[in-house]
């Protein structure tokens, strides 16, 4: 299968796959927080957040550089990924003391210690998981990773569900998400072994450690700094505000985080073909990068028009008592143009063997975002949270872009174009969508507003008929060359 076939299916799989997946998840994360509260919301995202935080301790920024390797060669691929295995074991431990000495010095109530223990392990389970779908991802197959993250937010939707209503409150609900991690470890493991045909063992090779380490360090400082710079806004409105903010402040940051399966799932399957560009195809490299650039504006403006336009509308599903995250929300979604394509410079960044510069843009971001979470939260609360998320990937927007352009050079002349028409389009479908919020049920408005969107792109020649129909046979089998 050649790569630009191999993108466009893997696109497709994960894309349907995180379709599916964000919406059980959003369903779940609707019901949940309709059934606990703003307050209870906030300790059950705080345990979350605190955990996933920890999490980048235990993989250091290993998953990048096991997908980029077995990428270059997939001969190789037991030897990274015995090695990073291996390695993961003793970080957890290290990260798991960590975290319990911290939450003892923060000072939490009883019950978000409790939630934080068994968030715990879901975060150790799932940072072994990853790095055998890292492989998977190096080898450019999806397709079980996909099923997997299906099948995990089904067992957490069922069984977090079901215990609230049968009366087990948060730790039984939390209990789920570790029993959803226990199948996804176990899964990962025969996609690896029985699929891809690739011998898992422990590695102990302290050389081999040294050049991991050496490769690994700009990713890992990267991924700590950019786990630091995303959830550390919860920890920071707990502490500096209540429980109750960090509840309304999710709602805005769960939406942001449902939408971005679009550039998630496709700069999963860019990534690989770009460090392959990067050593054998220059110039096929810098089309990959603007298209994925392109295709991200397209799908990313008219969601912000619409759900600024609509904020107040879209956090009455969540009853009443959320009604103060509607301006968290619009401010908040402003950022998702900018998220949107973080990820493209990114992923060209590291797959230009130009991590170091990717982790520095990301350190500046990361400390400047608890620089104004400080101020603005004292003064804001969770507005003011939803402030630093908007001004800090803008930042990191403009950082991106600079880097980027030391590498292949000036690429506006082909997506300003794109920009200007899905601009103008999402701004005739927000026109509809303004004048019929009142009037229109709003999930038959989101879809006519949809539609008028793609009409305008298609009138303003924003988009074409063969981009449709590359993304239709990307879903029809292929035969492997």
């Amino acid at each position: 299968m050649n790569k630009v076939t191999s993108i466009a299916k893997n696109t497709s799989y994960l894309t349907l796959a995180l379709i599916l997946q964000k919406i059980i998840s959003f369903t779940y994360f609707t019901l949940l927080a309709r059934f606990i509260g703003p307050e209870f919301l906030g300790k059950y995202y705080l345990a979350i957040s605190l955990t996933t935080i920890f999490a980048i301790f235990i993989d250091l920024g290993f998953s990048n550089v096991l997908i980029r390797e077995v990428a270059k060669l997939k001969d190789n691929a037991p030897k990274w990924l015995g090695s990073i295995l291996a390695l993961k074991i003793p970080l957890s431990v290290i990260s798991i003391l960590t975290l319990f000495i911290v939450v003892h010095i923060i000072g939490f109530d009883s019950l978000t210690k409790t939630l934080v223990y068994i968030s715990a392990i879901s975060m150790v389970l799932d940072s072994f998981t990853n790095t055998l779908f890292a492989t998977s991802r190096g080898c450019h197959n999806l397709k079980y990773e996909s099923i997997a993250s299906i099948i995990f937010q089904l067992i957490v939707l069922i069984f977090g569900y079901s215990a609230l209503l049968l009366g087990g409150g948060l730790v039984y609900a939390m209990s789920a998400l570790a029993l959803a991690s226990v199948f996804n470890l176990i899964y990962s493991y025969l996609v690896v072994t029985r699929k891809l045909k690739i011998k898992v063992r422990l590695i102990w090779d302290r050389k081999f450690f040294n050049l991991v380490f050496n490769i690994a360090w700009p990713f890992a400082v990267f991924a700590i700094f950019q786990r630091l710079y995303t959830y550390l806004d919860s920890v920071l409105l707990s502490v500096l505000s209540t429980d109750t903010q960090v509840g309304l402040y999710q709602v805005a940051f769960k939406i942001i985080f449902a939408l971005q399966f679009l550039p998630l799932a496709f700069t999963a399957s860019v990534y690989p073909a770009l460090s392959t560009y990067w050593k054998n195809n220059r110039e096929q490299l810098l089309i990959t990068f603007q298209r994925a650039l392109n295709y991200l504006m397209i799908i990313s403006l008219p969601i912000v028009v619409g759900i600024f336009i609509l904020a107040g509308k879209v956090v009455l599903l969540f009853e009443q008592d959320y009604s103060a995250a509607t301006w968290p929300l619009r401010i908040s979604i402003l950022a998702l143009f900018f998220i949107f394509l973080n990820f493209p410079l990114g992923s060209l960044l590291n797959a230009c063997d130009a991590q170091r510069r990717n982790t520095r843009n990301m350190i500046i971001v990361t400390i400047s975002s608890i620089i104004l979470n400080v101020i603005l939260i004292t003064k804001f609360q969770a507005l003011g949270a939803s402030i630093t998320v908007l001004i800090t990937n803008a930042l990191m927007f403009v950082l991106g872009v600079i880097e980027t352009r030391k590498i292949i050079g000036p690429y506006g002349k082909k997506t300003w174009p794109i920009f200007f028409k899905t601009l103008i389009s999402s701004v005739i479908m927000g026109i509809v969508v303004y004048l019929l919020k009142d009037s229109v049920n709003i999930f038959i408005l989101s879809i006519f507003g949809g539609a008028i969107y793609f009409i305008s792109l298609f009138v303003f020649k924003g988009i074409k008929i063969d981009d449709v129909k590359s993304i239709i046979r990307s879903f029809s089998k292929q035969k492997k060359i």
